[in-house]
């Protein structure tokens, strides 16, 4: 059993920053790749960033490209999203993303956290 703890949501000024946290824990895992999702109101999902984890290339969304930056922490299954110059636009509920195998038994994850909500104030 492998789970997704989320935090760091906020409200926020536009302009302002907000970082947001994503820790994998459970029983022995390797991962492939983390990242991060975002729903807006009204919207669907979508893409923001990932980071793979075996090299550490990132990907972004064209909408947040040189403002988010996705890092990690390995030691502790941890992956972070800065994300800077906010814009009420980024108001969404931001949901963390992992692909993951188990271990023991070889068995293919994907998990997704419980949703963290950011609002951005124009």
């Amino acid at each position: 059993h492998v789970q997704l703890v989320e935090s760091g949501g906020g409200l926020v000024q536009a302009g302002g920053s907000l970082r947001l946290s994503c820790a994998a824990s459970g029983l022995a895992f390797n991962i492939y790749s983390m990242g991060w999702f975002r729903r807006a109101p009204g919207k669907e999902r979508e893409f923001v960033a990932v980071l793979h984890w075996s090299g550490g290339a990132t990907n972004y969304a064209g909408s947040v490209k040189g403002r988010f930056t996705i890092s990690r922490d390995n030691a502790k299954n941890t992956v972070y999203l800065q994300m800077n110059s906010l814009k009420p636009e980024d108001t969404a509920v931001y949901y963390c993303n992992a692909h993951a195998r188990m271990v023991l038994g070889l068995r293919y994850l994907e998990l997704w956290g419980q949703g963290t909500l950011v609002t951005v104030s124009s």
